[in-house]
């Protein structure tokens, strides 16, 4: 009998991660507030706010380890409480049940810089979220001696049925409708994205990796690195349309913010969009043996399934 394996969260990374391990037969059981609609036929659910220590340890009795793929809506006033109180939360009961943890984390926390950003860089003291998950990889290095802690750092994601992202509802959704892509960033700055069915994958191969691989950091890599109205003409291509647009100028972001509070908080994250956002993933790609999906799979896979949701 295989391992069980505990799945915080069910969301554009949880599910496809829950999914994949259904596929090749794995126990494991999602741990969510409510139970999903979709959830697989067969695989266990814990009702859990992964808020709240008692459930953490409930969901996690009995499994010898844990994804971390929980998201909060995107405001640092969220943020400031919540992020450090899960990871806590999920470490004390990792470190109880004796579990490992496989933590789907993102790359705010290195802050501003002009190299592709490894896993060896400096947590950075700047910006809201940045600080604030700054805190939280310190939460889980501290963890490091009770707790073996994988963390797979991703760029911002794309992907079929991923709507809350800069190329989701609002931009290969609205292509697939017929109407204009709308971003609230630039759309000519070279950016870095990660394929969520390619997180999925990376997510497996922690979870089946030694506990050499844990202790540490790991970036997910990506395709090589387009514009966003690159990918979105690709999408449009797709569609067999002329791609329209409608893009908010960096310059607007904070003035805008003032009134709209996404826009502030994209603003607070603004050395994402200044300059090229570029990921290097080839610590992971070398161990693993990793190749990304390339764009012209991973669009053409996002929009059609955007057209069939119309």
């Amino acid at each position: 009998m295989t391992q069980q394996i505990t799945i915080f969260g069910y969301g554009a990374v949880g599910r496809p991660i829950a999914e994949r391990l259904a596929a090749r037969g794995d126990r494991m059981r999602v741990a969510t507030r409510t139970r999903p609609a979709d959830l697989q036929a067969g695989v266990e659910h814990q009702v859990c706010d992964v808020l709240n220590p008692a459930d953490v340890r409930r969901a996690l009795d009995g499994s010898a380890q844990a994804v971390l793929a929980v998201g909060f809506p995107y405001d640092a006033r969220v943020w400031r409480t919540a992020w450090p109180r899960t990871m806590h939360a999920v470490v004390e009961g990792c470190a109880e049940a004796g579990a490992r943890l496989v933590f789907i984390d993102n790359l705010y926390q290195l802050g501003p810089q002009t190299a592709p950003r490894t896993e060896d860089m400096p947590l950075t003291a700047g910006g809201e979220k940045p600080a604030i998950l700054a805190e939280v990889t310190r939460i889980w290095q501290g963890a490091r001696a009770r707790v073996p802690v994988a963390a797979l750092r991703c760029s911002d994601f794309y992907g079929p049925g991923v709507a809350n992202s800069h190329l989701g509802a609002f931009a290969f959704g609205a292509l697939a409708k017929g109407r204009p892509a709308q971003l609230l960033v630039p759309a000519d700055t070279a950016h870095d994205f990660a394929y969520v069915p390619d997180v999925a994958r990376a997510a497996l191969l922690l979870l089946d990796a030694p506990d050499a691989d844990f202790g540490q950091a790991w970036n997910v890599p990506c395709a090589p690195t387009r514009s966003p109205r690159a990918l979105l003409t690709m999408g449009a291509g797709v569609l067999g349309k002329r791609l329209r647009l409608w893009a908010v100028p960096f310059a607007m972001l904070r003035p805008l913010g003032l009134v709209y509070r996404f826009a502030r908080e994209v603003a607070d994250v603004g050395f994402t969009w200044d300059r090229a956002y570029v990921i290097d993933g080839g610590k992971f790609a070398r161990r693993f043996g990793f190749v990304p999906t390339p764009f012209e799979v991973g669009v053409p896979a996002t929009v059609r399934r955007f057209a069939e949701a119309r």
